[in-house]
């Protein structure tokens, strides 16, 4: 039994399609797609070092022009805060009297201590204040 090229093509795109399953590495896909280009080659009739030559240009054409692009798009990804650092820059209000040493105000949802950044400021019950940062469990307003 004589197993054409194109299959033996397909062959190794299989097989370099499960490390890219296994790993998450996107080259392997790169090289699985440039091994289905030397199939299509070897099916269309060309010979041996055509087909090689068609998988090492794709191969190295989807690398060079894939890899920056998802690069690009990896980075410019939103950062989601979480945590205190999603609290920062909130609005809150004041639900007792916060000054230098400390108060109350309703931040999300929750009832958390608070202090004003600025030790002379005071902030009256009913008004609205923006969180500065969060310093252990107490909110720093301004």
């Amino acid at each position: 039994m004589d197993i054409d090229a194109w299959v033996w093509w397909l062959i190794g795109a299989v097989g370099l399609g499960i490390p890219l399953v296994l790993t998450a590495m996107p080259e392997f896909g790169m090289f699985s797609l440039g091994a289905i280009a030397g199939a299509v080659t070897a099916a269309l009739g060309f010979g041996v070092v055509a087909q090689v030559l068609v998988f090492v240009v794709v191969s190295v054409a989807l690398i060079a022009v894939v890899r920056p692009i998802a690069a690009r798009h990896r980075d410019a990804r939103p950062q989601h805060a979480t945590g205190v650092d999603a609290l920062r820059g909130r609005q809150a209000v004041v639900l007792e009297r916060v000054d230098g040493d400390g108060g109350r105000i309703k931040l999300a949802g929750e009832i958390w201590s608070a202090r004003a950044l600025d030790a002379d400021a005071v902030y009256e019950p009913g008004q609205k204040v923006d969180v500065a940062e969060i310093d252990g469990a107490t909110a720093v307003v301004i």
